[in-house]
């Protein structure tokens, strides 16, 4: 199953709203990129499990 993770379930001063959807791994990996880059937070295993802990499963979206 997808997994997403959404900025704007964070609490963020930035207002942030991006939302990342993928498999598990690569929302991972890519929410872990953004948080360091644009929200300032340090890599680390206990932030990668912040972020593994706050993902969500994708409800799939039919037309």
């Amino acid at each position: 199953m997808r997994k997403k993770i959404d900025c704007r379930d964070q609490p963020s001063e930035m207002n942030c709203t991006l939302v990342i959807a993928g498999e598990e791994e690569e929302v991972l990996r890519a929410a872990t990129e953004h948080a360091v880059s644009v929200h300032g937070h340090q890599d680390s295993p206990e932030l990668r499990e912040q972020i593994r802990t706050a993902m969500k499963d994708e409800v799939p979206q039919h037309a």
